[in-house]
């Protein structure tokens, strides 16, 4: 089985559980489960969150999760030769939802998660994704939340690129 569609399989099954009432999602993973996101550089409440906010909110979408998802592989496979980093970044590590990065507002709080979910340091309390982020990828261009991530990775830290990407993404007038 390729591992998307263990992910997908994956992904069902705590949609299953969510959706029957079940919200511990630590009683969600076998250790054959916890084994697989380890090799993909995922936590558990990751993937939970995705969960939790396509059963409530209906978004983002199970492909969106997929393709997020895909990228931190990628990420993790690639530059961090499947190590995960014992580092993590906290509520308090993050700026403010006013904060503003060249003007654009929330842009520096969305780059900072970006950047952490690339490395698989987010708090398990933060999601890449959010409302919040997913609000703010849609009034920018209605930006993909897997693309944003694909352009913050190869950014290579340089904030002025993704300044120019967000930018370059609204409808022209």
């Amino acid at each position: 089985m390729n591992w998307d569609e263990q992910f997908l399989l994956l992904f069902r099954h705590c949609i299953d559980l969510y959706q029957a009432g079940k919200k511990d999602y630590t009683t969600y993973f076998e250790p054959k489960d916890l084994s697989f996101l380890r090799t993909i550089g995922y936590k558990p409440r990751e993937l939970f969150d995705f969960v939790e906010d396509l059963a409530d909110d209906g978004a983002p979408s199970e492909s969106a999760a997929l393709l997020i998802a895909a990228v931190r592989r990628d990420y993790f496979l690639t530059n961090q030769d499947g190590i995960l980093s014992q580092h993590e970044i906290g509520t308090g590590d993050l700026p403010t939802f006013g904060d503003t990065l060249d003007g654009i507002h929330y842009l520096p709080r969305i780059l900072t998660k970006a950047r952490a979910k690339l490395r698989g340091e987010l708090d398990p309390d933060i999601m890449f994704g959010c409302g919040g982020d997913r609000k703010f990828l849609r009034d920018h261009g209605n930006i993909h939340p897997a693309d944003f991530l694909r352009h913050v990775w190869a950014s290579d830290d340089d904030d002025q690129h993704i300044i120019s990407y967000v930018r370059s993404q609204l409808p022209k007038h």
